[in-house]
C-alpha cells in the first residue's frame, strides 16, 4: 500500500539526523586543504590590509591642499615600504598597494596628474578619501574568518593565508567500503560464465565517493553465503567510517547482507516512496553506520545522491548544508499517469529558440544505466500528480548533485 511507504523527506530526515561526525581533525597546510571540511573557527590575529593602502598608481596628498596649482613631491613610496609622514603642502609619489602616509587623506591617480620637475599638477580636484583602501577593510584583528563545518574553496584558503594562517584544523576525508555480494557479480576484464554480470555497481559508487572527495576502501565482491558476508562486513567496520552496500537486504534465501548486519549489529529496513529505488536499509556495526543501497544502478545512482551523499556530508563534518541546486524548467514530454511514488527521472536539458526544456530519456529502467550516460541531469516528478507538457518540475544537474 502506498500508505505504508516512507516519504522520501522524512527517510533524508531521519538519515540527517542520525548522523555524526566520524573523522578525527588533523592540521593541515593551507597548500594541501582545499576540499577539506574546517574543523575549527579560525579567528585573524591581525588587520588586513594592515595600514590604509593605495589603490592606484598616483600622488598621495591632504585634500586640504587641493587648492594649491601645484605642489613639490617630497617623497617615494613603493609597496611594502614604511614611508615618513607626508610633510605639509607636499604631495607623494606613490603605487598601488604602498602604505599611505600619514598626513594624506587622499590619491590623485597618475592619469590626473602631470609632472613638472619636481612638482606635481593635478587637472581634478582632489577629494578626500579617494583610492585609498583603509586598514581593516577586509578583515578586523579578532574577527572570525571562517565557521567550523565550511568545505574549504580556494577562496577560503586566500583569505586564511591572507590573515597569516600557514594552516589549519581539517577532518581527514571519510574513509568508505563499498560491499556488494552475489556469486553472479564478476570483476570487470574477468570472463563471465553463464548467469553472471559485471559488477557496475562496484565501480561507480567508488567513483562517486571519490568525486565528493571521500576515500574508498577497496573490497573484494562478497561470496553468497552468510559467513563470508559476515565476515566482511566485521572487517568493513573496522577500516572503514562509513559501509555502503549494494542489494542483498530483502528477505531471499540468497540475501545474506541483512541477516550478516542484524547478527553484528542493528538494522532498519525502510521501504521509500522513491522511484527509481525502494528499499533502503540504514544501521551500524558497532560505531560505524552502515547504509544498503538497491541493487539496480539505476536505483543505486539516485538513492545515492539523494539521500547517501547528504547524509555522507554531515558524517564528514560539513555544516550549514543546503540542497544541491535545482530549477524549474518545463517538460517537454508528458506524465499522464500519477504515482504513489516520487519518480527521478533521467532527463536531459534541451535548448530550443533561446529556451530550456527538458527531455527524458528512453528508458527509465531501474537496471538500465546507459540512459544516465546520455543525460545530464534528473526531474523530479512528485508523487501523486499527472503533467502535461509545458509543465514545470525541478531539475537537479548531476554536476549540482555531486558537487554542489
Amino acid at each position: 500500500m502506498a500508505d505504508s511507504l516512507m516519504n522520501v523527506d522524512d527517510a533524508l530526515g531521519q538519515l540527517l539526523k542520525a548522523a555524526r561526525v566520524l573523522p578525527e581533525a588533523t592540521a593541515r597546510p593551507l597548500g594541501k586543504a582545499l576540499g577539506n571540511i574546517l574543523a575549527e573557527t579560525p579567528v585573524a590575529a591581525v588587520t588586513v590590509p594592515p595600514a590604509d593602502n593605495s589603490a592606484v598608481d598616483g600622488y598621495a596628498l591632504n585634500s586640504r591642499d587641493a587648492s594649491q596649482p601645484s605642489l613639490p613631491v617630497s617623497q617615494r613610496i613603493a609597496a611594502g615600504q614604511d614611508p615618513l609622514p607626508l610633510e605639509p603642502g607636499t604631495a607623494a609619489r606613490i603605487f598601488t598597494g604602498a602604505a599611505v602616509p600619514e598626513g594624506a587623506d587622499t590619491v590623485m591617480m597618475q592619469e590626473n596628474a602631470t609632472l613638472e620637475g619636481e612638482e606635481v599638477v593635478f587637472s581634478r580636484t582632489p577629494e578626500a578619501n579617494q583610492n585609498i583602501r583603509p586598514a581593516g577593510q577586509d578583515i578586523q584583528a579578532g574577527e572570525t574568518l571562517i565557521e567550523a563545518g565550511t568545505r574549504l574553496e580556494p577562496w577560503h584558503l586566500g583569505l586564511l593565508a591572507s590573515a597569516g594562517l600557514p594552516q589549519v584544523r581539517v577532518y581527514r576525508p571519510l574513509r568508505i567500503a563499498v560491499l556488494s555480494s552475489g556469486d553472479e557479480l564478476v570483476t570487470p576484464g574477468q570472463p563471465l560464465a553463464p548467469g553472471q554480470i559485471y559488477n557496475s555497481n562496484q565501480t561507480m559508487l567508488q567513483s562517486l565517493v571519490s568525486a565528493a572527495g571521500w576515500e574508498p576502501v577497496p573490497f573484494e565482491t562478497v561470496a553468497d553465503t552468510f559467513d563470508a558476508t559476515r565476515n566482511a562486513l566485521q572487517r568493513a567496520s573496522e577500516e572503514a567510517d562509513v559501509i555502503i552496500t549494494t542489494g542483498g537486504v530483502s528477505v531471499g534465501e540468497e540475501d545474506h547482507i541483512r541477516d550478516a548486519i542484524q547478527s553484528l549489529g542493528q538494522l532498519n529496513l525502510w521501504r521509500m516512496a522513491i522511484k527509481p529505488g525502494k528499499p533502503l536499509a540504514f544501521g551500524h556495526i558497532g560505531d560505524t553506520p552502515i547504509l544498503g543501497l538497491p541493487g539496480n544502478p539505476a536505483a543505486v545512482l539516485v538513492t545515492f545522491l539523494m539521500l547517501g551523499r547528504p547524509f555522507l556530508r554531515c558524517c564528514q563534518g560539513e555544516s550549514g548544508l543546503t540542497t544541491p541546486a535545482a530549477y524549474a524548467l518545463p517538460l517537454g514530454f508528458a506524465v499522464p499517469r500519477a504515482q504513489s511514488r516520487r519518480e527521478y527521472q533521467r532527463v536531459r536539458c534541451r535548448q530550443l529558440e533561446g529556451r530550456q526544456w527538458l527531455e527524458a530519456a528512453s528508458n527509465q529502467s531501474s537496471g538500465v544505466l546507459s540512459t544516465a550516460c546520455w543525460s545530464d541531469g534528473l526531474a523530479v516528478i512528485p508523487e501523486n500528480e499527472t503533467l502535461a507538457v509545458g509543465d514545470t518540475v525541478l531539475y537537479y544537474p548531476f554536476s549540482s548533485l555531486l558537487y554542489g
